[in-house]
């Protein structure tokens, strides 16, 4: 961290720092939930997907020509289809990445903001589309939690970038 990086608001370096490790906390908390999905999945692989998620419905004495059981059929059939031979690398490259961005960020690397920056951007188109197909208000907090994030670390590596050239004058 530059010392006289100049910080939004007037925040200072302990504010930077709080937002900083407030958002490695996010990163590592989605990185652990990837994590927990993956390991439920894996518990998954040997089970009749199907034939589970009807025994759910039939325990919670639910119909499951009903919309929102349907719906649950549905996805249970799509996640017994699933390969996961080719979906586990991708999981855990996804996994490694969050968990590598937290440790950065936590340690207030220039890096991180930068891959935090650009991988949290890469959601926002679909996160946008999403709210516009599925208006509500967990998308809209989603998007916003996103948007504040990733303007964040940007106008942290615009001042970092702003210092740099002040100090090459």
């Amino acid at each position: 961290m530059l010392p006289d990086t100049p910080s939004p608001a007037g925040a200072g370096p302990a504010g930077r720092r709080r937002a900083l490790r407030a958002i490695a906390i996010f990163e590592a908390a989605k990185g652990l939930a990837a994590l927990a999905a993956g390991i439920g999945l894996l518990q998954l692989l040997h089970h009749d997907i199907h034939r589970l998620a009807l025994a759910l419905l039939w325990r919670f004495h639910l119909d499951p020509a009903l919309p929102y059981p349907t719906l649950l059929l549905h996805y249970a059939d799509l996640l017994s289809a699933i390969n996961l031979r080719t979906l586990a690398p991708v999981a855990l490259a996804y996994i490694a990445v969050r968990f590598v961005e937290a440790w950065g960020l936590w340690k207030e690397k220039t890096w991180a903001e930068w891959l935090g920056a650009l991988s949290g951007a890469l959601y926002i188109p679909l996160e946008v589309a999403h709210l516009a197909h599925r208006p509500g208000a967990i998308n809209a907090g989603v998007l916003l939690l996103n948007v504040v994030v990733v303007g964040f670390l940007a106008f942290q590596l615009w001042m970092r970038r702003a210092a740099k050239a002040v100090n090459k004058v």
